[in-house]
């Protein structure tokens, strides 16, 4: 008797997926669920760091973005006012995780919100839960183990909502810059073993948030490397997102980490050529960060006005690439038809 071994997922979890995708299965999601840092950078920028402040910024990211994004995802903390500015039809994420890491910046694990269950998550509007895990694939297996024993209770939880859990892991190492070159050279293997391993169903995992396996600021020929200094080759890089997409058995979106909407999109190009074919994106920074300066100076009219300028057409150059490299959602689970069984 032959064994399945393809990827499956019930109906109430699909339905979550669907609502935050477009027609064509495609995940179009914007990032808005950034809380501490967020506001500390408004403060730095010479605006007001406060809670009212960071709210009323997620609030005018909703609004102008959401008309060309499937989903927002964001934070019960401070954004659930903004969730009534989003475009009809736009599907709602809701994180679970703390934000940061202070209470173990050693080790870095994670934590959920105090006051939230996925019950209570869902019942605010979450058509899917995010979390958020720093995940170094061969740091100490004890420590591995205690963060794949918390990733595994979210999925129960999860799984008994029926709700679809997508999982954010960010590739670390004790010891190293996360924005430097011998991290550079560390994290392919690192994003690729732990693709493989948060695919696995005991986690329960519906949809990978992972980011690109290559730091383009030290790939040979990106336009992103501006120092001169290489860890890999352009043909390394390729081979590096395309065995990274091979070892998910579940469907994957590439996050933005940060980078410039150029950076991000040259990424998915590279992906695409690269034959590596993701879900679509969750893009937060890329999309909205060079604003942030304007809203921190000049206020809210003004922000508003270089969102529905750049912040638009940022987003709408994005759209144009995922277009061309992204697949549907349902392919790794046997395609449309598949998963309405």
């Amino acid at each position: 008797m032959a064994v399945e071994t393809r990827a499956r997922v019930t109906k109430g979890k699909a339905k979550g997926i669907d609502a935050c995708a477009d027609d064509r299965g495609i995940i179009r999601a914007a990032a808005m669920d950034q809380r501490g840092s967020l506001m500390r950078q408004i403060g730095q920028q010479g605006g007001q760091a406060t809670p009212a402040s960071l709210t009323e910024f997620k609030t005018a990211v909703t609004k102008a973005l959401t008309p060309y994004a499937s989903a927002i995802l964001m934070d019960p903390e401070y954004g659930l006012p903004a969730l009534r500015e989003r475009a009809p039809g736009t599907g709602v994420l809701l994180a679970y995780e703390k934000s940061g890491y202070d209470a173990d910046p050693e080790n870095r694990m994670p934590d959920v919100l105090d006051h939230w269950t996925v019950r209570r998550l869902v019942e605010a509007g979450a058509d899917a839960i995010k979390v958020l895990v720093y995940y170094d694939p061969f740091d100490d297996k004890d420590l591995t183990d205690r963060k794949d024993c918390v990733l595994e209770r979210i999925g129960a939880e999860c799984a008994a909502a029926d709700v679809p859990l997508f999982v954010e892991p960010l590739a670390y190492k004790k010891g190293l810059d996360e924005r430097g070159l011998d991290f550079a050279k560390a994290k392919p293997e690192a994003v690729k073993a732990y693709m493989a391993k948060l695919s696995e169903p005991r986690f329960r995992i519906d949809v990978l948030k992972v980011e690109v396996p290559v730091n383009m600021a030290f790939v040979q020929g990106a336009r992103a490397n501006t120092t001169g200094q290489v860890a890999h080759t352009k043909a390394e890089a390729l081979r590096h997102f395309k065995e990274a997409a091979d070892a998910a058995t579940k469907p994957f979106i590439y996050l933005s980490a940060g980078v410039s909407d150029d950076v991000f999109r040259e990424s998915l190009e590279w992906a695409g050529e690269s034959g590596a074919r993701p879900s679509g994106v969750l893009c937060g920074r890329a999309t909205w960060l060079e604003g942030l300066p304007v809203y921190a100076k000049q206020g809210r009219a003004a922000f508003d006005a270089w969102l529905h300028d750049k912040g638009v057409r940022n987003i709408q150059m994005l759209n144009e690439v995922l277009d061309r490299v992204a697949q549907p959602w349902w392919t790794v689970y046997g395609g449309r038809a598949a998963v309405s069984a």
